[in-house]
């Protein structure tokens, strides 16, 4: 299948490549994460790769006793939020180095084997491969082990991102889209032009590992249930060879599982970059129904809502639009992201933001929160300066949920480096249990009792997520 090709038809994939029976594909699952004794570690460059999970707990730091909890709990597998996207890439490669030590301390003290993934963007955005090459790196020297591969893997059903001929693909209406050709490809920070994955690989480490030296997990060898087929390609990687798996459903991801940990257990290591929809079945996570009224709203909380939008993709700006145009006892602010080009403009602009805002939720209303929609860049050549301009404007607009003298009944925030502010610099979560999703691919957090609002369900929105109304669907369920 060819990156040529502009779109897929859906229906093209029940007819090319037919499913397998769902019991024995799940029952061939289970069996094999039964006998996992591996912890396993996700670190999250944004906070909505738990958009797939519940039950589980969200560490927003590494510090080493941080880790050592993760490691000795009971659940089989923890979230660590790192927040990198928002980071330079000096910034990056520092964290990663520090995770790396945090961790293999951590496994040493608790006598816990462990698999690592680093979870990025479904659409590819993100510091790859500068956070696994320095994870790769840091933990072989302080464990002294070695790891044979990485597996790529952005699958994400419910955000509409599958892999096909090894083509990553973006669900656009009705049509599947070559990522390389969407917008997200052409992103200020981390652009990139191959939608082939091998390609991709090659392109964004610069050469130094070739598309035709990869090994590719076809949709026909997942839907043909050839476990020992894939075990063995898996058997052969080396040499941190990059592992590219196709995956079009949630079965083709249990079925790759299945034939990894046939993998594991004969001693073959790996490091993962994926999207969610490898992580839930990593993690032996059942799906659940969606969030109600009930569960994401205060009850008894007369105070209006808040909803902060921060994102700048289109279909975040769409769905801003629709949320307006859709839903009575709204009130719209919106913040002037120009404010950040002038002295003590984005002071400001929160301070006036933020007392609106204040009287508004006061009033039993709920104030929606966005940032204008024009993309500003500082300058043509530098990714990190344009990266750090998003993240100042970011922090001074989640610096309005800080200002907030009163708990709103519920909080929602769109966009990845948003959310991840607000929750982290603005409601102060340490620790946060995973509710489940509000949407498709929108996870709730449960923040802890150390966090500015305790107890709250605070709802995180990607920005790359959802049809048109579900922004508007999600608020009017809540107002």
């Amino acid at each position: 299948m060819s990156e040529r090709k502009v779109a897929v038809e859906p229906a093209d994939l029940a007819r090319q490549w037919p499913l397998p029976a769902k019991e024995q594909v799940h029952q061939e699952l289970k069996r094999a994460l039964e006998g996992c004794r591996r912890k396993m570690v996700v670190l999250d460059d944004d906070p909505t790769g738990v958009q797939t999970v519940h039950g589980l707990y969200v560490y927003t730091d590494w510090e080493r006793e941080t880790l050592l909890q993760g490691l000795r709990s009971e659940q089989p597998m923890f979230f660590v939020l790192t927040n990198s996207r928002g980071f330079t890439a000096e910034e990056t490669e520092r964290a990663h180095q520090e995770i790396g030590k945090n961790l293999a301390w951590a496994a040493r003290e608790a006598g816990q084997p462990f698999v690592l993934i680093s979870r990025g963007d479904s659409t590819l955005r993100g510091h790859y491969p500068l956070e696994t090459e320095t994870l790769r790196q840091t933990l072989e020297r302080e464990l002294e082990t070695c790891y044979d591969g990485e597996i790529i893997m952005p699958y994400f059903q419910e955000g509409g991102r599958l892999t096909i001929g090894d083509v990553h693909y973006v669900k656009m209406g009705e049509q599947l889209v070559p990522a390389g050709m969407t917008e997200f490809a052409k992103d200020t920070t981390f652009a990139y032009t191959s939608s082939d994955l091998k390609d991709w690989c090659q392109e964004r480490t610069g050469g130094r590992y070739r598309a035709e030296e990869m090994v590719s997990i076809s949709l026909e060898e997942l839907r043909d249930l050839d476990y020992p087929g894939i075990t063995r390609k898996l058997m052969g990687v080396s040499g941190f060879q990059k592992v590219v798996v196709n995956a079009a459903d949630d079965l083709d991801v249990e079925v790759f599982v299945t034939a990894l940990m046939a993998a594991l257990n004969q001693g073959k290591q790996f490091l993962y970059r994926c999207a969610a929809g490898l992580v839930r079945v990593m993690g032996g996570v059942e799906h659940r129904p969606l969030l109600g009224r009930a569960e994401l709203r205060d009850r008894d909380n007369p105070n209006g809502g808040l909803v902060v939008v921060g994102s700048h993709v289109k279909k975040t700006s769409q769905q801003l639009e629709c949320l307006l145009d859709g839903v009575d006892g709204l009130e719209e602010i919106c913040f002037q992201a120009e404010s950040a080009l002038q002295p003590g403009g984005l002071e400001e602009e929160r301070a006036r933001v933020s007392a609106r805002a204040q009287q508004v939720i006061r009033a039993g209303r709920t104030a929606v929160v966005y940032t204008s929609r024009q993309v500003l860049r500082v300058s043509q050549e530098s990714a990190d300066a344009n990266l750090e301009l998003s993240v100042r404007i970011s922090r001074a607009l989640t610096g309005v949920v800080s200002d907030l003298r009163e708990r709103p009944s519920f909080i929602v925030a769109k966009g990845g480096i948003t959310s991840s502010d607000v929750g982290i610099q603005a409601l102060g979560v340490k620790k946060a249990l995973v509710l489940g999703q509000a949407a498709p691919g929108v996870p709730v957090w449960k923040t802890g009792e150390e966090s500015r609002f305790p107890g709250m369900s605070y709802i995180i929105f990607p920005g790359n997520v959802g049809e048109v109304t579900t922004l508007r669907d999600i608020v009017h369920e809540l107002v």
